[in-house]
């Protein structure tokens, strides 16, 4: 276990809120593409949408103090670039001191939790582009669900619009990670068929008055050599919830990074909670296949 000060942390959250813009103020930043250009990122917006299982284990992630521990290990691993999450995650690293020198990714997050009667209505609920230039961020990332029978998805893809537009304006990078998705059976499900991914692909690209900031995070699916095809943007690979068979996450990893335009991995569960419980040796299997040995 990392030791970090969660005394400290209660202490500060409850009587001094006004630490965080001071350490944010003094936070030492780094080149987004520094070295070989490609990034590690270590997600950890799952919670603030609802979803905290991890494989069978439906509340995984409902620990807030396991997850900080875990983050910690995981940013201060070789080759982990840095971190993406909702403000109460990347608050809370802030006043734990383990943001510097690290790419600090906002999460715009989405207000159709899972299951909901709302489920589609993703208007954004957590950073919006004014509070990232406020935090000294780096990035901004958004998931764009577009149901083509549901029509809240046209508030999604004008709010979206409007968010592209004003990181082109705050020139900050924001990463937009589209699905085709669907109902099926009262819940939202995103359609992996390849030709919905580049479907996805095709209408994210376009949102916004320029795409000089957009970056794509998309998901491994096969024949991904099309999907790549598709599009010029720096695109990051997802890593989602890695299921039983972790090797075969790794090979499907492997190959997707070696195609034109891959520019790294964003990847969460399948590291902060792998099934070997070791964080370390999961985080360092991939940052080695993002960035070599």
């Amino acid at each position: 276990m990392v030791k970090l000060d969660f005394d400290a942390l209660r202490e500060t959250r409850a009587t001094n809120p006004g630490r965080l813009a001071e350490v944010y103020a003094k936070r030492q930043r780094r080149e987004l593409l520094a070295g070989d250009g490609r990034l590690m990122i270590v997600a950890a917006d799952h919670p603030a949408r609802g979803a905290l299982a991890v494989g069978s284990n439906p509340t995984a992630m409902a620990d807030r103090y396991e997850l900080l521990n875990n983050l910690a290990i995981a940013l201060g691993r070789p080759g982990v670039d840095g971190v993406l999450g909702t403000p109460d995650i990347i608050d809370d690293l802030a006043l734990l001191g383990l943001l510097d020198n690290k790419i600090v990714v906002g999460s715009m997050n989405r207000g159709g939790l899972r299951g909901s009667s709302f489920e589609m209505d993703d208007r954004y609920t957590a950073y919006d582009m004014p509070a990232i230039q406020r935090d000294g961020l780096d990035f901004a990332k958004n998931l764009v669900r577009i149901n083509l029978k549901d029509a809240a998805t046209v508030d999604t893809l004008e709010s979206t619009a409007f968010a592209v537009s004003e990181a082109v304006e705050l020139e900050i990078p924001i990463m937009l990670e589209p699905f085709m998705s669907e109902w099926v059976g009262g819940s939202i499900t995103n359609n992996l068929a390849t030709d919905q991914v580049i479907l996805s692909v095709a209408i994210a690209a376009g949102l916004g008055n320029s795409s000089a900031y957009s970056w794509l995070k998309l998901p491994v699916v096969p024949d991904m050599e099309r999907v790549m095809a598709s599009t010029t943007l720096p695109t990051l690979l997802l890593g989602g919830d890695p299921g039983d068979n972790e090797d075969e996450l790794i090979e499907r990893w492997t190959n997707a990074l070696a195609l034109p335009g891959v520019r790294g991995l964003v990847v969460g569960r399948s590291m902060l909670y792998p099934g070997s419980g070791d964080v370390a040796k999961a985080v360092d299997t991939a940052a080695q296949l993002v960035h070599g040995s």
